[in-house]
């Protein structure tokens, strides 16, 4: 996006979280801008929360992560979704990210699961809490469980993500073993 402050246009890269959350052009918006200095350039990368713009860093810090990466990542789950994964060790969560391969999954967790406390709210750590002493897992949990079997099975992401979300609108008590079954009608009749 293109930042007018005081009448000089700063060009700043945002996450897809950012963009929706913004109003028509030409509207006031306040953003927490990092600013990455490298020897060839300089790039502002902007934040609705400190806590995206925190988050962003930590991403960063990480080998093989790199700012572009660290907005993909934001671009693609919401600041709840990474830190949970993160904290509960969710690699076919994390990997889901366009871009990001299992070996940099892994590093994300191993560098930055202790680290994710300081991010944490209340609502997540009830939640961790909850997987954690076996409660029912989250929705996160099971469309990503019934992703893997499908594409473990040979069926491409993308069809397998489309008939998944179908099966989880049905409703009901729903598993893991509940939405492969209706996935699989479903791939099955396509």
């Amino acid at each position: 996006m293109i930042l007018d402050v005081g009448g000089v246009g700063y060009e700043v890269t945002i996450p897809v979280s950012t963009f929706y959350d913004m109003e028509e052009a030409g509207a006031q918006i306040s953003l927490r801008i990092y600013t990455h200095v490298r020897e060839e350039a300089l790039q502002l990368f902007g934040f609705k929360t400190a806590r995206e713009r925190e988050l962003f860093q930590m991403l960063i810090s990480v080998s093989g992560i790199g700012p572009k990466s660290a907005i993909a990542m934001l671009s693609g789950m919401n600041a709840d979704e990474i830190i949970s994964a993160i904290r509960s060790n969710n690699l076919a969560r994390l990997t889901s990210i366009p871009g990001l391969g299992k070996k940099t999954a892994e590093r994300l967790v191993i560098e930055l699961r202790d680290k994710m406390t300081t991010l944490s709210h209340p609502a997540l750590e009830e939640q961790l809490a909850a997987q954690k002493s076996g409660g029912a897992p989250s929705e996160d949990t099971l469309r990503e469980d019934t992703l893997s079997a499908l594409t473990n099975l040979g069926y491409q992401r993308a069809a397998a993500e489309k008939v998944v979300n179908q099966a989880m609108h049905e409703g009901g008590d729903i598993s893991v073993e509940l939405l492969l079954r209706r996935s699989l009608k479903s791939l099955s009749k396509g």
